[in-house]
């Protein structure tokens, strides 16, 4: 019984982060017109951010949430100011492609980091 339950936890909990994930494309879409490429990789960067410094400073839950959101909140101001913004009024072609390469971008500085 207790693997039932560890099963429907670890599904539900699965569930909400691909709704929230989805909620964010979503408000994004509706928002700018184009479609985020670079949201997947921004919630691949948080979570290795919030492991690493999980394992590196053993700071309490609750402490690591706070600067993972820290570190994310600068990195989506850093974003929007130095890419997206230049790319404002242009073809929906090149915010299309711009968010693809940010995508791999933030990937590959998730990875070295």
């Amino acid at each position: 019984m207790q693997f039932f339950f560890e099963v429907l936890i670890g599904g539900l909990l699965a569930g909400v982060m691909y709704s929230l994930v989805a909620l964010g494309f979503v408000l994004i879409y509706k928002a700018s017109g184009v479609f985020n490429f670079a949201q997947g990789g921004m919630v691949f960067f948080a979570a290795l951010t919030f492991v690493g410094l999980q394992e590196k400073t053993g700071m309490p839950f609750w402490v690591v949430i706070a600067l993972t959101l820290a570190v994310m909140v600068v990195l989506g101001i850093a974003i929007e100011r130095v890419v997206l913004r230049p790319l404002v009024n242009q073809p929906q072609i090149t915010l299309f492609m711009a968010t693809i390469g940010l995508a791999f971008f933030i990937e590959g500085l998730a990875q070295i980091i």
